[in-house]
């Protein structure tokens, strides 16, 4: 029991450092805070959307279209890596939300019986249109407001951050 209570203490001690280490890198950035924050911004939106191995390059692409730093962007993006365990959780409450939006009565889905079919159906292009249609439309919806308080959250810590900065005598 000590055992699992002090592997989780050291656990949760592990997530700090890295969130920590991830906002010191941020910190670091050397842009605008408002290219910082639009680069966070679009890294947490890209990192909702469910598009596996196009996150990054996705993020990247758009921070650079909109003049934001892909630095933050890069960043941004790979903070979701740490709620990998909760993944699929995250995945059901967006494809909820997207089935609830297309549907004409409001209803929320029936369950999903995927373990019931073979990879090759996961995989199928009409996959796309029954389940793939409203995971996009609820990370969409979920990816948004993060992004939007994510610039603001990001460019009020980088204004204050480097307000210290400026007021603190060097030495």
């Amino acid at each position: 029991m000590h055992t699992a209570v002090g592997l989780a203490s050291i656990c949760v001690v592990t997530l700090i450092n890295w969130f920590r280490e991830k906002y010191e890198q941020l910190l670091r950035v050397k842009d605008a805070p408002r290219a910082i924050a639009l680069g966070a911004a679009v890294g947490i939106f890209f990192g909702f959307i469910p598009l596996w191995g196009l996150k990054a390059l996705l993020a990247i692409g758009l921070a650079r279209l909109l003049r934001g730093s892909l630095v933050a962007a890069t960043i941004a993006v790979t903070l979701h890596d740490v709620i990998l365990p909760v993944v699929p959780l995250l995945l059901r409450w967006e494809y909820d939300i997207g089935y609830w939006l297309l549907n004409h009565p409001h209803e929320l889905p029936p369950h999903l019986h995927l373990h019931a079919h073979s990879p090759a159906v996961w995989f199928h292009w009409s996959t796309f249109f029954t389940v793939g249609r409203p995971l996009l439309l609820g990370a969409f919806v979920i990816a948004a407001p993060s992004a939007v308080l994510t610039f603001y959250v990001t460019k009020a810590f980088l204004g204050r951050s480097r307000n210290k900065q400026v007021s603190s005598p060097d030495e």
